[in-house]
């Protein structure tokens, strides 16, 4: 039974992946949406990269949906998608490497007030302030998936002292964690760094809020490589502005690209990234997503399962 790319890509976007997903597994029929003229009924297995309702709805007969994308938000609510259609998320220890690659800069960045020293620079202004060392500095994390423990793990060598929460209690080697809406709110006043790398679901959208934001300490800093969901912007602008939040490192936004005339752009103490913190290695998806059809094909469980009911 042939299997279908279906995307948001661009054409020939599409086809590059589907020549590494054709060499990745030499033994199914691969085909892009775009240029698939066969029976939509024959096709059993999609392959999707957050794809709109209307390009997944003609394959109602889909069995198993392989996601090329780690967050699988905009799948687990697309209409279209079988409810019994086992949907599995992409977890590549390329992307999890890049993004604690990605986070520790960020981390690092800010702990050294890089941000701060480039405002002076701008002023021409020579000045110095007393510096923390990295054992002095707290760290939390707002999830604690596969995602977060690799840029835990990429910190814990340089000393800082970690933190991490997630809807349910979770043990990580060296890492104090909390959970639960009583645990959130101690990690947060302990927290000098805080890196967002929870999924988005209905219950975490629009978590950095005000509330969220003002139980952190004064002086307190945002890095989220997450969703733009998670934030309400006008949130963070208000605690930028009135000095609570030190700075805030924003790699994902609501809207991407981020519209020109949006405030991020020029607000002082916020650093704009365009969705680069751990990008997909297609080479990389490629050999994994067919090692999971694989498994699929002969009646094993695939991996990487999403709870629809709880959106990861």
């Amino acid at each position: 039974m042939p299997i279908v790319l279906v995307s948001n890509l661009a054409p020939d976007a599409e086809r590059r992946w589907v020549a590494l997903l054709q060499a990745a597994m030499p033994e199914e029929e691969i085909h892009p949406a775009v240029d698939f003229t066969g029976d939509p009924a024959t096709v059993d297995v999609v392959i999707a990269a957050n794809p709109a309702p209307d390009k997944l709805a003609p394959f109602g007969s889909i069995r198993f949906v392989q996601s090329l994308w780690a967050g699988v938000e905009h799948l687990v609510h697309n209409p279209a998608l079988p409810p019994a259609a086992p949907l599995a998320r992409l977890v590549d220890p390329n992307m999890s490497q890049a993004m604690a690659e990605g986070v520790a800069a960020h981390v690092l960045a800010l702990h050294r007030d890089h941000a701060r020293f480039a405002r002076s620079q701008r002023q021409r202004v020579w000045s110095k302030d007393p510096q923390k060392l990295a054992r002095e500095r707290t760290v939390g994390f707002l999830g604690t998936g596969e995602l977060a423990r690799a840029c835990m793990r990429m910190l814990q060598p340089l000393g800082f002292s970690l933190l991490g929460w997630s809807r349910h209690q979770r043990a990580i080697d060296g890492v104090a964690t909390f959970a639960g809406s009583d645990g959130l709110q101690t990690m947060l006043g302990g927290t000098e760094i805080l890196v967002n790398l929870t999924p988005l679901t209905a219950a975490t959208r629009g978590l950095i809020d005000a509330r969220l934001l003002a139980a952190l300490p004064k002086g307190a800093m945002l890095i989220n490589v997450a969703r733009g969901g998670h934030v309400v912007e006008a949130d963070l602008i208000d605690a930028l502005d009135r000095g609570h939040l030190a700075e805030a490192v924003l790699d994902v936004f609501e809207i991407e690209p981020l519209p020109a005339d949006h405030p991020f752009w020029a607000h002082p103490r916020i650093q704009v990234f365009p969705h680069v913190a751990a990008q997909t290695d297609p080479a990389s998806a490629a050999k994994i997503a067919a090692a999971n059809i694989r498994r699929f094909r002969r009646g094993e469980t695939p991996h990487d399962l999403v709870d629809r009911q709880r959106g990861y």
